[in-house]
């Protein structure tokens, strides 16, 4: 693909990874990028709804209503859409959200967290999320303009859409924005975790970004340097048993860490 990179070492990969994080107006280091670990560079950004098939734009709707409806009881979520809809995306529901970090150290971890997959190149998707509000819809411009962020909350997306289908009225051509969940659990936190979504459920956000070549940039990671990089991510405590907190993520950190090479 366009904008792709392949790095040689693990001082290359810290290099880019880090690239323009200098702020001039804030005098500190700020990364204007977020980031998506895979472990496939063949992968693509298709959301977990276009992957179920078939008709997904119109079964959307109904897996949320769906979801709502036999959901209640279960979790104080509130009355905001969007907090179901990130809700939803958190427990494996297929929705257009999909799964981003501001920490380029966790999309590593994601890209090199399956040994049975070290024969593949992996890829770090990076995605400049400041530059990419200047192709918001004016109104959601002011939005967030208003709040001094980058990304929205659902508090400050509600006002002006309440549904994917106030937000679709926006649309004249489709864009992305980014969203911060709320602090559902300690996974989302320890994750540094926030959503992409496109305006329209079948836009795929790999396609858009292909027609903005500069808000992103791709990172291979041959597999001949996974294990370093999973080595020194385990080091600097990178690892499931921090980012899955529970048992569950324990007995995944210690299964990787003790299985031989």
């Amino acid at each position: 693909m366009p904008n792709d990179l392949r790095v040689e070492s693990w001082e290359e990969l810290q290099r880019e990874l880090f690239r323009d994080s200098w702020d001039d107006k804030l005098n500190r280091y700020r990364s204007p990028y977020v980031f998506r670990g895979l472990w496939n560079k063949g992968y693509n950004l298709k959301t977990s709804l276009m992957r179920i098939g078939g008709d997904y734009p119109k079964l959307e709707p109904h897996l949320l209503r769906n979801f709502r409806k036999y959901s209640r009881g279960n979790m104080e979520v509130g009355e905001s859409f969007w907090n179901w809809l990130a809700v939803a995306q958190h427990h494996g529901l297929p929705t257009r959200l999909m799964d981003w970090t501001y920490s380029p150290y966790v999309a590593l971890h994601f890209a090199t967290s399956d040994l049975n997959n070290f024969h593949e190149d992996g890829v770090i998707w990076c995605v400049n999320y400041v530059k990419s509000t200047d192709y918001l819809p004016e109104k959601l411009q002011e939005a967030i303009r208003k709040e001094g962020s980058n990304v929205f909350t659902p508090e400050v997306l509600e006002p002006i859409a309440t549904s994917l289908n106030s937000l679709s009225e926006f649309q004249e051509k489709p864009f992305v924005l980014f969203m911060e969940p709320p602090s559902l659990d300690e996974r989302i936190v320890h994750q540094y975790a926030l959503f992409s979504m496109m305006s329209s459920p079948d836009a795929m956000l790999c396609d858009w970004l292909l027609e903005h070549p500069e808000l992103y940039y791709r990172l291979i990671i041959p597999a001949k340097l996974k294990w370093e990089i999973r080595d020194k991510l385990d080091q600097a405590n990178i690892t499931e048993r921090v980012l899955f907190p529970g048992l569950s993520g324990i007995s995944a950190w210690l299964r990787r860490h003790y299985t031989t090479t």
